[in-house]
């Protein structure tokens, strides 16, 4: 975890989110934390350790979408020497390693459902065995999960188990967007910026101008406050004149005239525009006129997001449009996961 980034923020839903960490933090019960990508939930897990009556014992962190498939369960319930090809030695998984302290799982939702059936023995009883063992190990181990997925969803499709889901779930924190916690952009802006001065031994920091404050503010931010941190501290190196507010600053640093482009893709030296939107329908060809009209709306708000690279705030503007208002034609279209 990066233990140099802070739970900064003073809006009201990104607060509440806090404060019931705080509160669940003394129980032995699990917590799910739910959020987008970017969104500090492994700040949350840290605090759920560190708050708790646990918080001298072990804080261990797997990262269930980075091994695959055939290496989680070794990981994380340990194996015998011999228990497979490769098992030279018998190893502790990340439950014995966790045993009286945390263990923070995150992307849970990609859990393959043999290890999620293992992991629900592990919460039922309290009991691991190792992969090639028939001898359980007695662990006390408080679990703290999180994903990005919809998890009760992929339990009504079969892709995550009912019953584990249910076990999991004693407290559910789920952390707000940053694009919808207002005024939070400009304090972690302030505060990303001056870290970043003093590592560069600036002894000022004269902060943004009102262009790029705006920028910031406009932005839809879909990886969150990593994303902000990365723009923010690009920005502040980038910028040669430490006596001046920072006049510039790039949200895409692969953003080039000169970047790579495949066969299918436009010549190198013609920027990359968006699809233009289908022409209607012939008028003498529909006989639906509310499908119709749906369609060639759905079509103008895809146009309009690709334009705008899917920044909400600015395609809104583009429309005509407040940011409620677009937000529900997305929606109503199916859109919402795509922007």
């Amino acid at each position: 975890m990066d233990r140099t980034t802070q739970l900064i923020g003073q809006a009201s839903p990104f607060l509440d989110a806090v404060e019931r960490a705080s509160r669940a933090a003394p129980l032995r019960r699990p917590v799910l934390v739910i959020g987008e990508r970017g969104t500090g939930k492994e700040l949350i897990a840290e605090r759920l350790h560190h708050l708790s009556t646990r918080w001298q014992e072990p804080l261990v962190t797997m990262n269930c979408a980075a091994l695959p498939e055939t290496l989680i369960e070794a990981e994380l319930f340990g194996h015998e020497a011999g228990a497979f090809t490769g098992a030279s030695r018998a190893r502790a998984g990340r439950f014995e390693e966790a045993d009286r302290g945390t263990l923070f799982l995150d992307e849970l939702g990609t859990l393959s459902m043999a290890a999620q059936e293992r992991l629900l023995r592990v919460v039922e009883y309290g009991e691991v065995s190792r992969i090639g063992s028939s001898r359980p190990i007695r662990v006390d181990v408080r679990i703290v999960a999180a994903t990005n997925e919809d998890l009760p969803r992929m339990a009504a499709t079969g892709r995550f188990r009912p019953d584990l889901l249910d076990r999991l779930s004693f407290e559910v924190i789920t952390l707000p967007p940053l694009r919808v916690r207002e005024g939070d952009i400009a304090v972690l802006a302030d505060h990303f910026g001056r870290r970043m001065a003093a590592e560069l031994g600036r002894d000022t920091w004269p902060g943004f101008s009102d262009a790029v404050c705006t920028a910031l503010e406009t932005h839809g931010w879909p990886g969150n406050v990593r994303e902000l941190r990365n723009v923010v501290e690009r920005a502040v190196y980038r910028w040669d004149d430490a006596e001046s507010p920072v006049g510039a600053v790039q949200f895409d640093p692969f953003d080039s005239p000169w970047k790579p482009v495949g066969p299918s893709h436009a010549a190198p030296d013609t920027p990359a525009a968006p699809r233009a939107a289908p022409a209607p329908a012939p008028l003498d060809t529909v006989t639906d006129l509310r499908t119709a009209v749906d369609a060639h709306e759905r079509a103008i708000i895809e146009h309009h997001l690709a334009k705008a690279r899917y920044n909400q705030r600015q395609t809104a503007k583009a429309l005509g449009l407040s940011y409620d208002q677009l937000r529900h034609a997305l929606r109503r279209h199916g859109l919402i996961d795509r922007a």
